[in-house]
């Protein structure tokens, strides 16, 4: 390996023996199943999480690994870490590993906060010295100062996660492994994670970051990895990555459409064919997102739809609520309906719209990735400019400037 690779990865494939049938649900029904059918087999299917993965990462190195649910990362960031052995290829890691792959990972429900800081720092391979050096940072980063000395099973989800990021940032790992598990905290929280991933890899460091927020992934990766059914499909800089990543939804939109009952919700009514009314439109020009709804059982009382515009960042630009509009759906068999969104202008690029029908009480359905829609780069403004004039912003505003000479004005000289 050479001198500068942190992690490389030649080969790894990880494969799993699925059952097929009905299984036993107690002792008696297993044996009384045995005596009336003693030649029956369980069918087995071998199924294969990751298939040939070959990468290298360099120290210091932030790079993104992207793809859809299913396509291998998490078990590809568990063999990294050591907790899921592959079945094929081999890895080789230049340094300590610190991973935080979900909430309470490496953490013992029973120790208390204090407890866990000094444990995690021990199976990292530091000394105590080296783990009360940082122990002040830890606990200041994690913001949980009050509960230090509490079981971390009475934890709320937010305050275990900054817990457990601030330990595997902070306790010195050459490598750091972070999934999706930041979701949990809160925005500024978030925000500030990112910063100190940003510091580590200034540290000379490397990061492995998992994330479906496509923002977060442009902000801090230089390089990006999409996988797709277990398979690298792409490698190399993030922008493209992200573009990449985005494709896979377009590519599989159809296909979701028919899986309606895997979606999240209570099911009642689900979304059913969805397209935007042009694959390309203007910025200024008004989007329409045709849909229906389907009846699946009876409910009670009325829904109302929701839907996000999220750019290829992953950013939500937009949120738009029936009820600021009065869209109110009554209990009906089949439902049609559209979304126009008139402004604000969205700048060139890629959006994909989420739509949701929900309750006051909660979630009905949501179609994540329900349609995608290109804007293009013809202005509507009534001049030209280079393309710094619009590098700045989430949106393109609707606007006018105003500038004149004040009659018997004199300039001020020059200095």
């Amino acid at each position: 390996m050479s001198s500068d690779i942190a992690v490389a990865v030649r080969g790894v494939s990880k494969s799993y023996w699925l059952k097929h049938g009905r299984s036993a649900g107690t002792l008696a029904e297993a044996v009384t199943r045995r005596l009336r059918h003693p030649f029956q087999r369980t069918e087995r299917e071998q199924f294969w999480a990751l298939r040939d993965i070959d990468f290298d990462i360099t120290e210091g190195e932030v790079v993104g690994l992207v793809g859809r649910n299913g396509a291998g990362k998490s078990t590809l960031l568990k063999i990294l870490s050591r907790i899921t052995e592959m079945t094929t290829g081999e890895i080789e890691l230049r340094g300590r590993v610190g991973s935080l792959l979900e909430v309470g990972t490496g953490f013992h429900q029973d120790l208390t906060g204090r407890e866990n800081i000094f444990m995690n720092g021990a199976m990292l391979g530091m000394t105590r010295s080296e783990i009360r050096h940082e122990f002040d940072a830890i606990v200041a980063f994690a913001g949980v100062e009050r509960f230090l000395d509490t079981p971390v099973k009475h934890y709320s989800s937010g305050m275990y996660v900054r817990l457990a990021f601030a330990v595997a940032a902070h306790l010195r790992s050459e490598i750091l492994i972070v999934d999706e598990v930041l979701a949990v905290g809160d925005a500024e929280f978030q925000n500030k994670c990112l910063a100190k991933m940003r510091d580590i890899s200034g540290d000379g460091r490397t990061v492995i970051f998992v994330s479906h927020n496509m923002h977060s992934i442009a902000l801090l990766c230089s390089r990006g990895i999409v996988l797709d059914a277990g398979r690298i499909s792409f490698t190399g800089d993030a922008s493209e990555a992200i573009e990449v990543y985005g494709r896979q939804f377009s590519a599989t939109a159809e296909q979701d459409e028919s899986r309606p009952a895997r979606r999240p919700g209570s099911g009642e009514y689900r979304f059913g064919t969805v397209r935007s009314a042009k694959g390309s439109y203007g910025p200024a020009d008004p989007k329409t997102i045709h849909f229906d709804i389907r009846h699946q059982r009876s409910m009670l009382g009325r829904f109302y739809p929701s839907a996000h515009v999220v750019d290829d960042r992953g950013l939500e630009v937009l949120q738009m609520d029936g009820r600021f509009v009065g869209c109110w759906i009554d209990d009906a068999e089949q439902i049609a309906g559209e979304l126009t969104i008139n402004s604000p202008w969205l700048k060139p690029g890629r959006y994909h719209v989420d739509l949701y029908l929900c309750t006051e009480g909660g979630i009905v359905d949501l179609y994540p990735q329900a349609c995608v829609f290109e804007v293009n780069s013809v202005m509507p403004y009534a001049y030209s400019a280079s393309a710094n004039a619009i590098a700045s912003g989430t949106v393109l505003a609707d606007f006018n400037w105003k500038a004149a000479s004040l009659a018997g004005a004199t300039a001020a000289p020059r200095a």
